[in-house]
């Protein structure tokens, strides 16, 4: 068995939101909060999904205002909107990119310096070995959304790994 501390990131890219939403729940549900789990999606896709109305204000973190977040997040429960409307986001102009999560807090103050280095540049910068940044950059641009955990347990690990192969691809750790 491996050494819990040395669990890697698991990450894993979901076509549609029904899908992304299911893998939320299961995170949810193993006792991970939003201050755990990643959220990629491109600003189209946040659109798409019905986010246009979830103010974030480019290169600095948090949904505007508490109300949009708690309401919608309470409107929603457990899914991916309501993880952008509540949990730290940013979104990095330039690329296109919406990151919520623990990853935006990283990003908040260097979002221009990700944006330069384009969307691969800034998935490895999140720690996303280059082969699959570029497959999740693929992604990312047709749609997809990408979660990733640092998972708590290996047990915990087996368990995402298996539950996203059932409804996402490109499922990494």
């Amino acid at each position: 068995m491996k050494d819990d501390a040395k669990v890697p990131m698991i990450t894993s890219s979901f076509r549609d939101r029904e899908s992304a939403d299911r893998a939320y729940a299961a995170l949810r549900k193993k006792g991970y909060t939003e201050r755990d789990i990643h959220v990629l999606m491109s600003e189209e896709t946040r659109k798409k999904l019905g986010g246009k109305d979830v103010k974030i204000e480019h290169g600095n973190k948090a949904a505007e205002g508490a109300g949009v977040g708690g309401a919608l997040g309470g409107a929603v429960g457990a899914t991916i909107l309501g993880v952008i409307a509540a949990a730290s986001t940013v979104a990095i102009p330039g690329i296109g990119l919406v990151v919520a999560g623990p990853l935006a807090g990283a990003l908040a103050g260097g979002a221009a310096g990700a944006a330069a280095g384009g969307l691969v540049g800034t998935l490895v910068g999140m720690g996303i070995p280059e082969d699959r940044a570029k497959i999740y950059e693929q992604d990312l641009k047709h749609g997809s959304i990408v979660l990733g955990v640092r998972p708590k347990h290996a047990e915990d690990a087996d368990y995402f790994e298996n539950e996203w192969r059932t409804t996402g691809e490109h499922v990494y750790r």
